[in-house]
């Protein structure tokens, strides 16, 4: 899913477009510049070639950089948030047993308090 995004979002930068543009419009000028050594056929031909060369330079590079992408940071990152929302968890459930622990010495206090209370009333 990382990985599918990643790609996805290298993908429509556009920069994989910029570069065949790019070397489509150099190797217009480049037959243009020569137009004495080349026939027109050949002139097309070495258009397309080129073009199609560079598209597949531009699917392997892609190709390279999705193998290349590590995971390891993402679930390095995925895996504290994970734990530290476990810890929180049972942080959470301390305190509300504390809490309750607390009420209950406090209430088992009163009672010892008003039944010493009413011994000292009784003797």
């Amino acid at each position: 899913m990382v990985v599918e995004r990643f790609s996805q979002n290298l993908i429509n930068t556009g920069i994989f477009k910029i570069y065949i543009a790019i070397g489509f419009f150099a190797t217009i000028i480049f037959f243009t510049f020569n137009s004495e050594l080349f026939s027109p056929l050949q002139m097309l031909f070495g258009a397309i070639l080129v073009t199609v060369t560079l598209k597949g330079f531009s699917n392997l590079m892609l190709s390279f950089i999705v193998n290349n992408f590590s995971l390891d940071q993402k679930r390095m990152e995925f895996d504290n948030r994970y734990n530290e929302d476990k810890i929180n968890l049972l942080l959470n459930q301390l305190a509300v047993k504390d809490i309750k622990e607390d009420k209950e010495n406090d209430e088992q206090s009163d009672e010892n308090s008003t039944q010493d209370k009413k011994e000292e009333a009784a003797s």
